[in-house]
């Protein structure tokens, strides 16, 4: 009986060491992560064999900071991604020409910032659709980058995104500055351990702008380059 036992745990042991070596098989550390099938693919991060990173602001509120952060890229010579939601670009649309006028990527935060992983096709076709819509009116671009507001999204969702000619966009480091206010918080989250391939999310707040000079200066110093969204992951092709 003893011998059975130990005969169990000791396969038991292996089974779980080949699922181990058969995940980091499947999916290279080094390689863009990808989940679902490839038309439905769910980017959390750029190539990582590159030197590049990018910087993505989800953007619903604060004109005011939205343009202090644009001062700021533009005196640091840094492109971005902004991620922008239905009902600020509704009531900021100089804000939003002024990121296009400036060389910067547009993406589509839905309208309401709703949750997406809980709305039924048409609700996510809504909310997709009439920011692409609306974007598009103020500036003539087809946006085709959807990072879903809270970062959730379900299967309906990918569905409707790629129905749209949207990728689906999430992130690999998260600042959280829409609940912490600390800068050196901030900045320590935006530039710890970032390496080449990086999705860095921020939020514009006053605090994540004040953090925002030490956050590029730091990743410059590592040597890695900030991009656009869809140059980091390879997309300006697609």
């Amino acid at each position: 009986m003893n011998k059975l036992k130990t005969r169990i745990i000791t396969n038991s042991i292996l089974i779980i060491l080949v699922a181990v070596v058969f995940t980091f098989t499947i999916i290279p550390s080094n390689s863009i992560m990808i989940y679902g099938k490839d038309s439905n693919a769910v980017l959390y991060n750029g190539n990582r064999n590159s030197n590049e990173v990018s910087l993505m602001f989800n953007v619903y509120e604060n004109g005011d900071v939205v343009n202090g952060i644009l001062d700021l890229l533009k005196e640091k010579n840094v492109k971005a991604t902004f991620f922008i939601g239905g009902i600020f670009a509704s009531r900021e649309c100089e804000v939003i020409k002024r990121i296009y006028e400036e060389g910067h990527e547009l993406g589509n935060h839905g309208y309401f910032h709703k949750d997406h992983k809980k709305l039924t096709e048409s609700q996510n076709v809504d909310e997709i659709l009439s920011t692409h819509r609306l974007v598009k009116s103020i500036t003539g671009i087809e946006m085709n980058l959807f990072a879903p507001p809270s970062g959730a999204y379900s299967k309906t969702t990918l569905k409707v995104a790629e129905s749209l000619k949207y990728k689906t966009i999430m992130w690999s480091k998260d600042t959280i500055d829409w609940r912490d206010s600390d800068v050196k918080t901030i900045i320590k989250r935006a530039t710890e351990n970032t390496v080449s391939g990086d999705l860095i999310l921020m939020h514009p707040k006053g605090h994540t702008l004040t953090a925002l000079s030490q956050i590029i200066e730091t990743l410059s110093k590592k040597g890695l380059k900030m991009v656009t969204v869809s140059k980091c992951c390879q997309l300006e092709s697609i």
